[in-house]
């Protein structure tokens, strides 16, 4: 009997230390701001150039955020960088980096650049969103792919060092088109993922809707997006339609202006955060960028995983809820806001959530932190 009880608690505490903790709270009715934090632009950082910030996540088991680049091996290889926030409920105190890790393809190398590229050299990457592995703390990142280079976007398993683990296998919807009559929107592809969080499943977000699926937004109609529920070996479990919004404001005469899911979080298997970002161009080439942050739930909506378009079907979509417009924070500069995370519970009890921006590598824009604690 002793020997059986000993053995039961030498399991159990095996199991209370692979399984890291759950940051999720179980709702949220608002989210109050706290504080920013900026990085100067193009920082120099253990031999990399910092910018393009375009995913971030929370390692509980090392208290340290996780950060991919969008650089497309432009500035220096494709790579994701490791950072300590320092923070509480009265403020936010800092955000230093703590290290940087190339990421690999297949074969070992880094990814090239648009401009190095030669046929078998892999692809060229565009990785806009990352995630620490909740079961073991490996990171799974994405790229949207290239239209025009015919590269598919991909999700990818690697371990913390960066080296290659697998990928996920993905369904035929999601190979690009060179004629541009079906599959991901050139830049608009794969901007969210996330876990569920017991770490089983996992979402993806595309940015825009499908060639298939209908128009872009404009300022005066939304469009249609999908997301899709995936197990980790790439089973496809649902497939749902998300509804965009119209483009907030009206551009300048002959400029450009997008509306997408530009991250995504999950709250439960069924229920998610979505960031939806839009960048407007005025005359004089500016660009002001509008961000929500709404809750979704995906139950009583339609599987749409095999319509091969959404133009002229019949379908129930998401249910969207408003939980934040950025506007309303009152921040002299809400810029191009591409990731977001939950992070360690404040003294009160409460998640903190943590957004961040994605600069382009541009002197007009900036690199922000944006610090939030979760009012459930």
């Amino acid at each position: 009997m002793k020997k059986t009880i000993a053995t039961l608690i030498s399991a159990l505490m095996l199991a209370a230390c692979a399984q890291l903790p759950v940051q999720q709270p179980d709702t949220i009715s608002s989210l109050r701001f706290i504080g920013e934090q900026r990085l100067p632009y193009r920082m120099q950082y253990q031999g990399t150039m910092v910018g393009g910030l375009s995913g971030i996540d929370y390692d509980a088991a090392s208290d340290e955020w996780v950060i991919i680049s969008d650089d497309r091996s432009q500035h220096n290889p494709a790579r994701y960088y490791r950072a300590r926030l320092a923070f509480d409920e009265h403020a936010f105190k800092s955000a230093q980096l703590t290290g940087v890790s190339l990421l690999l393809q297949p074969d070992g190398s880094v990814y090239p650049s648009k401009e190095a590229y030669k046929p078998g050299a892999g692809v060229v990457p565009d990785l806009e969103t990352m995630r620490v592995d909740p079961q073991d703390g490996s990171i799974w990142y994405a790229s949207e792919g290239d239209v025009k280079l015919g590269f598919d976007p991909f999700v990818r398993h690697a371990r913390r060092d960066g080296s290659f683990i697998a990928e996920l296998p993905l369904p035929p919807l999601f190979t690009v088109s060179k004629e541009r009559k079906s599959g991901p929107r050139d830049n608009q592809a794969f901007e969210g993922l996330s876990f569920a969080p017991d770490g089983r499943t996992l979402w993806v977000s595309l940015e825009g809707p499908m060639y298939q699926d209908g128009p872009a937004p404009d300022p005066t109609h939304g469009a249609v997006n999908r997301i899709t529920h995936f197990t980790r070996d790439g089973k496809v479990l649902g497939q749902y339609a998300y509804p965009l919004d119209a483009i907030p404001a009206t551009p300048g005469k002959g400029k450009e202006a997008d509306n997408g899911i530009s991250e995504m979080l999950a709250l439960s298997e069924t229920r998610m955060l979505t960031l939806e970002r839009s960048g407007v161009q005025a005359d004089d080439n500016s660009y002001k960028t509008y961000v929500r942050v709404y809750e979704i739930d995906t139950t009583g909506a339609t599987d749409i995983q095999h319509l091969p378009t959404l133009q002229g079907a019949v379908f129930t979509q998401v249910k969207k809820r408003l939980v934040l417009d950025m506007a309303s924070v009152g921040l002299p500069i809400v810029d191009n806001l591409e990731g977001i995370s939950f992070g360690p519970r404040l003294a009160n009890g409460h998640a903190s959530l943590v957004l961040i921006s994605d600069d382009n590598f541009s002197k007009t824009q900036v690199t922000q932190f944006l610090l939030f604690e979760v009012i459930p």
